[in-house]
């Protein structure tokens, strides 16, 4: 019988969303283009090690399937951009970066491109999905070389990252494979490199950006507290985070009437 190339023939809601965005490359195009509309010279360069044929290809296929769009601006000026259905990719994206911040980032690869902006903007979400919330709002600076800077700012509200130095609580330089060894490591791994790196800043500073990137260790599932300030369990160092909230039930299961996930034979 025949089949539809990249069908994997089989119904599931998840199944079908990869068929559309589950290609090398896609979902990569979908992270840079949430950034906002780039031309095809930008995203090559972004993406490194992607081929013109294999780039051109995937834009094809993301826009045949309605998750990006060509817009035009004078006769040759070409970018791309992110359609409604593209950017609902959003919360996937997020949960990718956090997924691989905690279970698979690992040490840097020989050649492996490391671009500093791409690997603070991985940050700033990984910060802003998991609810890290400092007690006071804070400014980190990483310094990578001497014209090349980002701050990571937390207003009271929302993580944000921006291009160049601003005041600060702390100024870490450090080289894009150092950064992410950081991000690697364990706990007492994170506090050595602190150690070892050029920081300056409170000690106070120091722990509270080493505490914001503590791996959780409780399920998935969370709901959050009727009041989420409240110093509860878990709490660490003046954050409040999802590691600490407690875990929902399925009303479901409280019931007794439904299992999840179904048996295996289902």
């Amino acid at each position: 019988m025949a089949t539809t190339r990249g069908s994997y023939q089989h119904f599931c809601p998840a199944a079908r969303a990869l068929e559309v965005i589950g290609g090398k490359w896609s979902l990569l195009i979908v992270r840079d283009l949430l950034g906002g509309p780039r031309r095809f010279s930008d995203l090559r360069r972004t993406l490194t090690d992607i081929t013109p044929k294999w780039l051109s290809a995937r834009l094809q296929a993301l826009e045949s399937d309605g998750v990006v769009e060509r817009q035009t601006s004078g006769q040759r000026d070409v970018s791309y951009r992110l359609t409604p259905k593209g950017q609902a990719l959003e919360p996937v994206i997020d949960a990718l970066i956090v997924w691989g911040l905690d279970h698979a980032l690992g040490k840097p690869r020989a050649e492996e491109a490391i671009h500093p902006g791409r690997a603070l903007e991985s940050v700033r979400r990984y910060l802003e999905h998991r609810e890290i919330r400092p007690a006071r709002p804070v400014s980190w600076v990483l310094r990578f070389t001497p014209d090349r800077s980002y701050t990571l700012r937390f207003d009271g509200e929302r993580w944000s990252r921006q291009r160049g130095e601003a005041e600060a609580d702390l100024v870490i330089q450090t080289s894009p494979a150092g950064w992410v060894r950081f991000l690697s490591a364990n706990r007492a791994g994170r506090e050595r490199w602190l150690e070892r790196s050029r920081v300056a800043g409170t000690s106070k500073s120091v722990k509270e950006f080493a505490s914001a990137f503590e791996r959780p260790t409780s399920p998935a599932r969370f709901r959050r507290l009727a009041n989420p300030h409240h110093a509860g369990h878990g709490q660490r160092r003046g954050f409040v985070s999802r590691h600490a909230l407690t875990p929902s039930v399925p009303a479901a299961t409280r019931r007794g009437v439904e299992r999840w996930p179904p048996p295996a034979s289902e």
